[in-house]
């Protein structure tokens, strides 16, 4: 059970979110309407990382996941396995961003590796080695880089938010 009580989602900026999402709000908004200013500008936010950016759909939703067993954040992982799927990674592959090693897994491409490299240095050290970050220069264009380090930046700051308050997925 979360930690605080979801709000009721009531309101232009919760009328907001849900167009966003397709008609329904998730525990995680509910959870963001107790602030309603800092749930307006998360779901810009957030609505540009998920719709309006160029990095390619599979990158993204692998970021995603990796943040959520980095983090253990479950409400990450069971929110973004169906959007993963879509985007193309299959049962090998989502198996494989559950590893420690995920970056040397075999079941990944060169690419994906990489990502994930990316991913675990921003997420557990901040700090991303000069080479690691030029390694993805063979993958990625300039725009795309800086829209990766903003994926894994906003994803970190949303598992942290739904670990801290404990926020679950809803019942199917």
């Amino acid at each position: 059970m979360a930690r605080l009580a979801e709000t009721d989602g009531t309101g232009e900026i919760a009328e907001r979110i849900r167009e966003r999402r397709g008609g329904t709000l998730r525990p995680l908004d509910r959870m963001l309407l107790h602030s309603p200013q800092l749930a307006d500008g998360w779901n810009s936010l957030l609505g540009a990382v998920r719709q309006r950016i160029a990095l390619p759909a599979d990158i993204r939703e692998l970021v995603v996941l990796r943040i959520a067993v980095l983090n253990r954040a479950a409400y990450e992982w069971t929110a973004h396995e169906p959007e993963a799927r879509r985007a193309g990674l299959d049962d090998t592959q989502l198996a494989a961003v559950r590893t420690e090693n995920a970056a040397e897994h075999p079941e990944l491409d060169a690419r994906h590796r990489r990502v994930i490299a990316y991913t675990d240095a921003m997420t557990r050290d901040v700090h991303v080695p000069e080479g690691l970050f030029d390694a993805l220069r063979a993958y990625f264009s300039d725009r795309e880089l800086v829209e990766l380090t903003a994926t894994v930046a906003a994803y970190n700051m949303v598992s942290r938010f739904l670990v801290a308050l404990d926020v679950q997925p809803s019942e199917p």
